[in-house]
Order: C-alpha cells, then sequence, then structure tokens
C-alpha cells in the first residue's frame, strides 16, 4: 500500500516507520527532520530497533497514495486538509487528538475519511530519529460507526506492518473516550507539570478523574453510550500504562508552544453549552491553558 503520512512529528514519525518495513510510505514534515529522514533514512529506536528510507518531503501538495494518515495537530488539520485537497487518496485517517478532526477532513477531502486512535508512545529525539516509548494500539474505524471495507482494508496493511491495529464497529464512543483520557490527563498533567504517573493519586487524580465524568455526561447527551466508571478507568489505564511519560501537551507547554486544548478541554467546553451541561473543571483547565498560552506562545 502507498500511504502519505502527513505530519511527521513524533507520532507521524513512529507510524511512519513502522509501516515503511512493509509499505511505501512517504513522511509530510518540516525540516531538519524531513532533510535528515532524506538524506540518511530513518531509525526507530526505543522499544524497537530498525532502520528504513521512506520518502520525505516538506511540500504535502498534489500527492497520491492509497491512504492519507493524518497526525498533525489539531489546530493545523484545516491547513492539511487543503493541501491533501490537491493530491488524490482512496482513504484518509485521522489518528490526533481532540475532537472534529474527521469533519474537518471530510469537508476537504474526496475519499472516505476514517476516524483512529492511537495508543504507541513516541518521542521524535533528534532529526531522522524517532523514540518508541511504549507499545500500543492503532483503532479505526468508520467516523459514522458501523462496518467499513474501507477501515477492514486499511486495518490489514497495519497489521501486515506488524501494527497492533483493531478494526472496531464503535469508532464514535472510542473516540469520546480518548477525549476523555486526553481531558483528563494532558492539561492537568500540563499546568502541574508532573508525568503521567503524578495522576494515579492525589489532588491531580481526582482533577483528572472529574474531568474525565464531566467528558462522559457531553459524551451522553450526545447520544455516546459512556459511562463515567468507564471515562476514568480509561484515565487510570493510560496513566498507569504510561506513568514515565510526559503527555503531549506537557510537551507543548515545556517547549512554548501552542496547545491543542481547544480541541480537547475547550470542545468539552463547547459541545457541553449547547446542551445546558455544568462542566467548571474542564472549564477551568481550557481557561488556565489559554491564560498560559496567550502569555507565553508567540506567533511564528
Amino acid at each position: 500500500m502507498d500511504v502519505v503520512v502527513f505530519g511527521a512529528g513524533s507520532l507521524g514519525t513512529l507510524v511512519g516507520g513502522l509501516l515503511a518495513r512493509e509499505h511505501a510510505v512517504t513522511l509530510v514534515g518540516r525540516d531538519p527532520h524531513v532533510a535528515a529522514v532524506r538524506e540518511a533514512g530513518l531509525h526507530v529506536g526505543g522499544a524497537f530497533d530498525f532502520d528504513v528510507a521512506p520518502d520525505a518531503t516538506t511540500d504535502g501538495t498534489g500527492l497520491r497514495a492509497d491512504l492519507a494518515v493524518v497526525t498533525v495537530k489539531a489546530f493545523d488539520t484545516e491547513a492539511a486538509a487543503r493541501d491533501l485537497a490537491t493530491g488524490e487518496f482512496d482513504a484518509a485517517l485521522s489518528l490526533q487528538n481532540g475532537m472534529g478532526n474527521e469533519e474537518t477532513l471530510a469537508r476537504r477531502l474526496d475519499c472516505p475519511v476514517l476516524a483512529g486512535t492511537a495508543t504507541y508512545g513516541a518521542v521524535r529525539s533528534a532529526p531522522g530519529t524517532v523514540e518508541c516509548t511504549g507499545v500500543g494500539e492503532v483503532v479505526l474505524g468508520a467516523r459514522e460507526g458501523g462496518r467499513s471495507p474501507v477501515a477492514e482494508r486499511v486495518g490489514d496493511a497495519f497489521r501486515a506492518a506488524a501494527v497492533e491495529t483493531t478494526v472496531a464497529e464503535d469508532a464514535p464512543r472510542r473516540l469520546w473516550e480518548k477525549l476523555a483520557v486526553n481531558a483528563g490527563i494532558n492539561a492537568t498533567t500540563a499546568l502541574a507539570r508532573t508525568d503521567n504517573g503524578a495522576l494515579r493519586s492525589g489532588a491531580a487524580r481526582e482533577v483528572a478523574a472529574d474531568a474525565a465524568r464531566e467528558t462522559a455526561r457531553v459524551a451522553r447527551v450526545e447520544g455516546v453510550d459512556l459511562g463515567d466508571d468507564e471515562a476514568v478507568t480509561a484515565v487510570e489505564t493510560v496513566a498507569d500504562a504510561t506513568a514515565a511519560n510526559a503527555s503531549s501537551m506537557r510537551q507543548d507547554v515545556d517547549a512554548g508552544r501552542r496547545t491543542e486544548v481547544d480541541a480537547i478541554n475547550g470542545y468539552v467546553v463547547e459541545r457541553a453549552s449547547g446542551h445546558g451541561v455544568a462542566v467548571p473543571v474542564n472549564r477551568t483547565l481550557a481557561r488556565l491553558i489559554r491564560t498560559w498560552e496567550r502569555e507565553n506562545v508567540r506567533e511564528e
């Protein structure tokens, strides 16, 4: 399968590297990382130890492939969709944080858009190198839910490259569960400047759990069956499995970058407002992160 991975950050580079063991992969990203991959290939370390030689480019326009895997930050999805729309793809798959990315892609692309989640841990440690900090799973399916022959084909391609993959018929519920995890873990660890393991006990655990419960409450009024206990358990499971890891939002804060809070806690607040549901913890977390961004992030 020919695959374009649009967004060669940590996760995108890892997913692209794993797929490149079996498929023809093109990474779309920025220099100096793209230049290093183009010149000397990609090394995948950490839980893995191998080298691959995917194509790499900084120009995401006019590309053609069987599949586009989108791994950009949520606030870059619209720009990615515009670039991808200048090419030709049989399918697209979002493996992004936050909600609303699939709809943004679908408005631009003339192909089926699949929803997905990825729990692989990744850190791009140097140009041309990515470390897998935890072997996880890719879950994908039709964004509306139900069976999808396209999702099955993509799932088969991922499994052929030895990527742990589940093709799910309940993608909407899985996306909301992932949102609950991100709402609980990301902003909490970013504000407290802690690794994920700090959420396993104490006051930070309660903040994360309350944010997850609020997210589940909004999911239910949106027609998605996600219980409070299920959402909290999902947060606890991820915090345990990634105890030594820094969340993506904490990494952004540490690096002085814009975060994805609008597509995570901000999305919960926005959807809750439409239903008259109170979500005070998510609202507070979103406000605090936005305040930090206003004082610390400069537009490029």
